[in-house]
């Protein structure tokens, strides 16, 4: 008999990763992944280049796409056979595809979620709005999954006082965050002792960013030690490297390597709403963000390792209850399920 088949719906190269870990803690079934992806309109908009900035757009769902080949991972690009999965892996509900709507849906976090806006309290009351109109605050708010995998307690407390429902949200843990000491190990960075400042996209996804003054801030804090900048992927290199060069001169710019090896070896972490304020709170270095330590001590994810295959278990249990259910439920009904 065929095994049943998984749908993991992936985004971001961490997000990618998060979903292949989980799928190899489920063997006992059938695997295929796909890129992000939404409906007509949203379609239109890739081809519009619209989405170039996120992971919606055509850059980073190549980069997604490379990294399944590169794995050997069954592709099934735009879900066009999610009529045929068991369950649904989602990365992020901000865009949710008509064609999972009727499927039982594991939703996972990915990090630190955007402040909530001006427009949450609006998208949160008025659901024919897009949710990505509010950023990553607006996270859950589709309500259509069985579950929301989340990162700790911390977290859990966020998404309940967001408006998410208790019933469907669990504190599993979430691989990449599960065990930050790794990235001490695993590090290879050639200096230590430095101050890292891990730049933004917000300029890029057209919010503002005063990037002078977070430079000029950072030199002050480095106040003479070795400064070194590494800039996020999805943002405007040659300007960026442009800019430093101009207010910090003399600092080492990366636009490439893991962040978070980098961090291992960095006495300072200096960001604005990166998930690597999370990895620099575990790692117990002293972190500057928009966040306060203590709101980071709050929200630092579970680290034990086991996010993967607490996921795991999580979908397993959703399954088992899409089985006694009605043919005709979807995930909204399984949603109450405790």
């Amino acid at each position: 008999m065929r095994r049943p088949k998984l749908l993991f719906i992936c985004g971001s190269l961490n997000q990618t990763t998060q979903m292949h870990q989980i799928a190899n803690e489920l063997p006992e079934y059938e695997h295929v992944f796909t890129p992000y992806y939404g409906d007509a309109e949203f379609a239109l908009a890739r081809r519009l280049g619209l989405l170039e900035h996120t992971i919606g757009g055509r850059r980073l769902g190549a980069r997604c796409e490379s990294y399944l080949h590169d794995h050997g991972l069954p592709i099934d690009w735009g879900g066009r056979n999610a009529e045929d999965a068991a369950l649904v892996f989602h990365c992020s509900d901000l865009v949710y595809p008509k064609n999972i709507r009727h499927k039982p849906v594991v939703l996972v976090q990915e990090g630190l979620t955007d402040p909530e806006s001006l427009l949450f309290p609006l998208v949160k009351r008025a659901a024919w709005l897009p949710r990505w109109i509010a950023g990553t605050s607006a996270t859950g708010l589709s309500a259509r999954y069985a579950r929301f995998c989340v990162a700790s307690e911390g977290f859990r407390e966020l998404f309940a006082a967001r408006g998410i429902s208790e019933a469907k949200l669990r504190v599993t843990g979430v691989p990449n965050f599960d065990d930050c000491a790794r990235y001490a190990s695993e590090s290879d960075f050639p200096l230590e002792g430095f101050v890292l400042v891990c730049t933004s996209d917000t300029r890029e996804v057209f919010g503002f960013e005063d990037r002078r003054t977070t430079i000029e801030q950072a030199v002050r804090l480095a106040a003479g030690r070795t400064l070194v900048f590494k800039l996020h992927p999805n943002e405007d290199g040659p300007r960026a490297t442009r800019e430093i060069a101009r207010w910090a001169p003399g600092a080492h710019v990366f636009q490439q390597g893991s962040a978070e090896r980098m961090l291992a070896r960095a006495e300072v972490l200096v960001c604005t709403y990166s998930s690597l304020a999370l990895v620099g709170t575990a790692l117990g270095k002293e972190v500057h963000s928009r966040y306060s330590s203590e709101t980071l001590a709050r929200l630092c994810p579970e680290q034990h390792g086991r996010a993967a295959a607490n996921i795991a278990a999580v979908a397993r249990e959703v399954l088992a209850a899409a089985r006694t259910e009605p043919a005709t439920s979807n995930s909204a009904n399984l949603g109450a399920v405790a």
